[in-house]
């Protein structure tokens, strides 16, 4: 027994998977609202003095500077670590915030110790 398709039943089999194909690749590669956001920053810090630099790469991020107030997208490393880094090349840190959540007094004392 041969199982076989007219020619208009092969052809819409073909575009219904064309379409398929389409849409999914479609939603895999459009982008997430998070990655749309990219340009914020993950990381934000107030030094006690103003940076020498505008830009230094410090945890293993690049930060920007503006007088006492430095920005950075999101690195590999925990935050009290990106932090102490900071201090090490720039200074003492007033206040850093990760995320959106600041760390507690003990995390930056550990930062600036």
């Amino acid at each position: 027994m041969t199982l076989s398709l007219d020619r208009s039943a092969k052809i819409s089999v073909f575009v219904s998977a064309f379409a398929y194909t389409a849409l999914t690749f479609g939603a895999l590669t459009t982008p997430t609202a998070a990655e749309a956001r990219s340009d914020a920053p993950y990381y934000t810090a107030e030094l006690a003095q103003p940076a020498a630099e505008r830009t230094t790469v410090a945890g293993g991020v690049a930060w920007t500077c503006a007088d006492t107030s430095c920005v950075a997208r999101k690195g590999t490393s925990r935050p009290v670590r990106i932090c102490r880094d900071l201090k090490r090349d720039l200074g003492e840190v007033k206040a850093f915030t990760a995320k959106g959540e600041e760390l507690d007094a003990d995390k930056l004392a550990k930062c600036n110790g």
